[in-house]
């Protein structure tokens, strides 16, 4: 996946003094390249489907979704349903998932669970490609800091792959994690953010009231801050 950079490599490495300069076009061209590969414009929209099928380059993901044009995508972990390697649904991803995802030019996959994650192997190279596997719930202000500013840095060094955010089924810790970044980078406000989180549940969407309270009560780091035309370029549409 790294052929896809190479221009970007070169650039970094003959023209240090206008790094800067160049970043924002370097950055539309990754997010049209995203843009292109999965063949999604909004935020509902999924690249691989509730049973894992779809986009098969990304077999062992489920209920995958956009939140930022080649930044960062959430979804679930194909295990349940896995053709091959099926196991109990409360699991990290299957290494067939991470293989792809690392094939694919991700750098790093989050588990916003913790069930079973010591089983998992953490790092996959693929060529020049490496993914990094990681866990953080998200669920208090310091973790959520840590994914933002994880976002941040492939925003600003746009050679670094995206980030892939799961839970089990792709609904509920991804939608809530999801929907912050949406507050914190694409301007969405509380009730806005809700409705995103609820509509993008499958329709598992009754009680959980912590979630609706997290994001209800979430508000933006103030450090963490991108230009309007970087948000208007990489955060996806609402619904078509």
């Amino acid at each position: 996946m790294k052929y896809i950079f190479f221009v970007i490599s070169i650039t970094y490495i003959l023209l240090p003094n206008i790094i800067f300069a160049n970043d924002f076009k370097i950055l539309e061209e990754k997010v049209k390249f995203y843009k292109s590969l999965y063949k999604v414009d909004c935020l509902n929209e999924k690249i691989t489907d509730n049973f894992g099928n779809g986009f098969d380059q990304l077999y062992g993901t489920r209920n995958m979704k956009t939140i930022l044009y080649g930044i960062a995508y959430r979804g679930g972990a194909n295990n349940f349903y896995h053709k091959s390697t099926k196991r109990d649904n409360h699991n990290p991803l299957p290494e067939d998932g991470l293989n792809n995802l690392c094939q694919n030019g991700f750098s790093e996959a989050i588990y916003l669970y913790s069930t079973n994650f010591k089983s998992s192997q953490k790092i996959f190279i693929n060529n020049n490609d490496t993914l990094n596997y990681i866990q953080n719930s998200g669920n208090d202000r310091g973790n959520l800091r840590k994914i933002f500013q994880k976002i941040k840095s492939i925003i600003d060094n746009p050679n670094e792959g995206p980030i892939y955010l799961h839970c089990w089924n792709g609904w509920h810790q991804s939608g809530y994690v999801s929907a912050a970044i949406l507050m914190q980078f694409c301007g969405l406000n509380n009730e806005q953010a809700y409705k995103y989180w609820a509509d993008n549940a499958d329709g598992v969407n009754k009680g959980f009231d912590n979630v609706r309270n997290q994001i209800q009560n979430f508000k933006v780091f103030d450090d963490i801050q991108i230009t309007k035309e970087t948000s208007e370029l990489i955060c996806p549409c609402m619904k078509k």
